[in-house]
């Protein structure tokens, strides 16, 4: 178990190995994958949290990592957000506890009834919050009507919770990487209610961008979906602002590798090593080939006065 801001997130590995306290059937849960935490999910834990709150009930998520997709679908999704950033963003909607359950060929396997008996009954839930739409059991076989059914048989309420939409459709997951695909990291924010987060270790790089005067931390082992490769500016959280360059570096570099790196304006200072938490906050550009290396540090720094703009204005 491991403490996060005022959640508690515990992981269950297996369903031998359920935790004991402070579960002692009091507990109000509802079950997703969560992924993004974006404002339809947020709706959602609001809703549980009030639900809680008249029952007497504590408010918990249950999620699942790997994504299930990843187990018994065609490969998971890009991931909107690490667990530890989607517990977080869950507790700040107003869970107190998250449950990450380790989904696997053999949970996979369960059946609804088993689900409920070794999954959501030793986690103490006495009142289960869902979508509509919502399956659970191996091969998706469980339905809400037969979640229903098994709470009225084992003593647990079971709540439908309302949709959450503006005026381009319902929130979603699917939506959000949609976004970002295109490279709209604006609308993308107008999904999860927050600028999408990158997060990556600082590694040494070429060095070219301070040899260019700009210099970069290049970035590597980044779990979260890239938007469409540009310059973007950036908030970097805990060093200021800056730059963000996704692509290929055509006009300086000789193979097709992939770089991400962020010019962070007006600092200085060793950051290999680091890991650096980047807030998308606009794109100012795809990226291109330029003529000469003096045409493309013109144009860097006309992207550093566009990021100023953008992130300052």
């Amino acid at each position: 178990m491991e403490g996060m801001s005022e959640v508690q997130v515990f992981r269950l590995e297996g369903l031998d190995a359920r935790p004991q306290a402070p579960f002692d059937g009091n507990t109000a849960i509802t079950i997703g994958n969560f992924d993004g935490v974006h404002l339809g999910h947020q709706h959602v834990v609001k809703e549980l949290a009030q639900l809680a709150l008249g029952k007497g009930l504590n408010p918990a998520v249950l999620t699942f990592d790997p994504h299930p997709a990843a187990v018994v679908g065609r490969g998971a999704p890009p991931l909107l957000s690490t667990v530890q950033d989607k517990a977080r963003w869950l507790g700040e909607a107003g869970a107190r506890d998250v449950f990450v359950q380790r989904f696997d060929a053999a949970f996979a396997a369960l059946s609804p009834e088993a689900f409920v008996d070794q999954l959501l009954a030793p986690l103490g839930a006495r009142a289960i919050m869902v979508g509509d739409n919502f399956h659970f059991g191996a091969q998706r076989a469980g339905d809400v009507t037969q979640l229903v059914a098994l709470g009225a048989d084992r003593g647990f309420s079971v709540h439908v919770h309302s949709l959450a939409a503006d005026g381009e459709g319902a929130f979603s997951s699917t939506r959000a990487r949609l976004a970002l695909e295109a490279g709209d990291v604006q609308a993308a924010a107008r999904v999860l209610g927050r600028p999408h987060l990158l997060s990556g270790r600082v590694i040494e790089g070429e060095q070219l961008g301070r040899k260019l005067g700009f210099p970069t931390a290049n970035l590597s082992d980044i779990p979260q979906m890239l938007p469409k490769g540009g310059v973007y500016a950036v908030a970097v959280e805990g060093a200021g602002d800056g730059v963000l360059n996704i692509g290929y570096r055509p006009t300086v570099a000789g193979e097709r590798r992939l770089s991400i790196e962020v010019h962070i304006l007006d600092y200085s200072g060793d950051l290999y090593g680091a890991t650096l938490r980047l807030q998308l906050i606009a794109r100012l550009r795809d990226e291109q080939r330029f003529a000469s290396v003096d045409e493309l540090v013109a144009q860097i720094g006309c992207d550093v006065v566009a990021a100023r703009t953008r992130l300052r204005g």
